[in-house]
This record gives C-alpha cells, sequence and structure tokens, in this order.
C-alpha cells in the first residue's frame, strides 16, 4: 500500500485524503491465479486518479466477489448503509419500489474502499445522476458468439467506424476485459436520449447485418450467434450500465476494461494481435500514454437528425 498505514488486528488501518479506512484480510486471494485483495485495493489506489472522473456523478453498481472470483458474485446496486458519511449516494433507476440510493465515487478513498468490499467490478451508465434522461454517449457493445473472438469483434469496430465517419461522429473503444469490445460514441450535449441512442446503435447495427449477415446479428437470441458477433445496442437502454473503463474484471486473472487505440484495434482485426490486459499492463499503459479515453468525456457531438 502506498499511503502510510497502522495495523489494526489482522488488516490495517490508513488515511487516504483526509479519510480513515479500515482495511481486512489483504493477503486474501481473490483470483485463482493468486491475485489478492491487497493487490485489487492497490490496483484501485493507483488507477483512482485516471478512472474517477469516468465514475464522478454517476450512479455505480458493484460487483461484489467476497469469497473471490471462482465463485459466483452478486450485483450490488443499492449503496451499503455502513458505508462511510463521505461516500456520497444518488437515486437511479430502482425496483418496483421506486428509485435505488447507489454508490457514487468521487475520489481515491472510495475507490480504495470499494475495493475493500471486494467490489472487483464497477459497472457504470451512460446519463449522471443529475441528468438520468440524458445519455453522455452512445455504446456499441460488441460481444463474439461461438467460434469467433475479440480479432472479429475489433473488424466490426471498424466497420462501425466507417459508418460513423459518414455521418461526421467519432468514437473510442475498450476491451471489456472479458471476451468483447466496446465503442462509446461520446455526445455531452442537452437533448440526447436514451431512445435516439439506442435506436441509433440498432440501426448501425442493422446496416451491418445486412451487408454482412454471415458475420454480425443484432438478435438477442443466442441461437442467432454462433459465428457472429452481437452487436448489442440494448446497452443504451435507461436502466443499463457497461463495464467501467479501468474496471477489473471477475476472471480466473485479474484483467481489466481497457481502452485501446484504433491502432490496436486495426491490429486484433488483422493480425490477431492480442488485447488482453491486465492490472499491471493498464498502470504501465497509462504512465506511458495518459487516458486513452479521456475524450469520451469531453468531446461534444450530436446524433444525426432521423
Amino acid at each position: 500500500m502506498t499511503p502510510p498505514a497502522r495495523s489494526a488486528g489482522k488488516g490495517v488501518t490508513t488515511e487516504i485524503d483526509g479519510h480513515e479506512l479500515s482495511l481486512s484480510n489483504l493477503d486474501k486471494v481473490l483470483y485463482p491465479s493468486g491475485f489478492t485483495k491487497g493487490e485489487v485495493i492497490d490496483y484501485h489506489l493507483r488507477i483512482a486518479p485516471t478512472v474517477v472522473p469516468h465514475l464522478a456523478g454517476r450512479c455505480i453498481t458493484f460487483k461484489r466477489f467476497p469469497n473471490g472470483t471462482d465463485e459466483d458474485g452478486f450485483f450490488e446496486k443499492r449503496c451499503p448503509e455502513h458505508r462511510p458519511d463521505w461516500v456520497p449516494v444518488a437515486q437511479g433507476p430502482g425496483d418496483r419500489k421506486g428509485g435505488v440510493d447507489y454508490c457514487r465515487i468521487e475520489e481515491t478513498a472510495a475507490m480504495v474502499w470499494a475495493a475493500n468490499l471486494a467490489a472487483i467490478e464497477l459497472h457504470a451508465p451512460m446519463a449522471l445522476a443529475a441528468d438520468l434522461a440524458t445519455p453522455r454517449a452512445v455504446v456499441f457493445d460488441f460481444d463474439p458468439g461461438p467460434r469467433t473472438d475479440i480479432g472479429d469483434c475489433c473488424a466490426i469496430a471498424l466497420q462501425v467506424r466507417e459508418i460513423l465517419a459518414v455521418v461526421e461522429l467519432e468514437g473510442w473503444c475498450k476491451t471489456s476485459g472479458s471476451k468483447g469490445l466496446q465503442l462509446y460514441v461520446p455526445l455531452n450535449t442537452d437533448g440526447a436520449t436514451h431512445e435516439a441512442a439506442a435506436h441509433f446503435a440498432l440501426a448501425v447495427g442493422q446496416v451491418l447485418e445486412k451487408q454482412l449477415p454471415k458475420r454480425v446479428t443484432t438478435v438477442m437470441a443466442k441461437v442467432e450467434r454462433p459465428g457472429k458477433i452481437f452487436v448489442d445496442w440494448s446497452q443504451n437502454a435507461f436502466h443499463k450500465t457497461t463495464i467501467a473503463p479501468y474496471s477489473l474484471r471477475a476472471r480466473p486473472d485479474p484483467t481489466v476494461s481497457t481502452p485501446v487505440t484504433w491502432v490496436e484495434v486495426e491490429a486484433a482485426a488483422d493480425d490477431r494481435a492480442e488485447l488482453r490486459f491486465e492490472a499491471g499492463d493498464v498502470l504501465d499503459r497509462v504512465a506511458e500514454h495518459g487516458d486513452l479515453f479521456a475524450p469520451v468525456l469531453t468531446v461534444v457531438q450530436r446524433l444525426p437528425a432521423d
């Protein structure tokens, strides 16, 4: 751990940004590869300056794995009642009883607190909590079916880029940290709606479905997916979240949803170059390149009129 810490029984107590945190079971192995809870916390601590801008102001859903990633985890939308008073909440989409108070991750200390809960995966919506009706981006989620891989996802992402260029839009890619790839088209403007975002993503997907019927599908039924890339346009729905950039994933190894360049996407599509990054790789990439996903937060674009 980078911050000074003092022993507290089986854990340690540390101070981050003026907040005192008690961290427990640091030696507990959370990944089959041997990656420990302490290493998860350290990754959250070190990546926080880069990832917090992508989480701040949003209703964050945790996926927690207190017994490790080789067992089933659980999604947690409602922010725990035992959270520190400096972890704010925001009301977002809920169940039949109404809204849910989600955790907001606004600073490094909150990232470390979440890691101590074994919140390995952080899922974020397209909209800010202050304006849930207005998505800040359109997301294309490329999900590889059987007999396809992330290289095939990259090939389809390049096809989407060509369509986006026709309507003067730009997008930025990241790996899902699992099997797929995601392409974000930033909007960052008033007037955008989830319905329009979903309609646009579906329309683009359907163009490719007609052009490449043996390689692309927009149909959710899994029977349609073997040998194809599913363009999941439904991730743009009001209640949906997508794995946040720089979030760890619950895989056998500590892989990360990693922003990538279009050069890397092209290499993966053409030469099947591997697009798989673990926590240490991502920290090195950020140190060398900065935040490749930063434009998603600032670039202003509008979807074409129907």
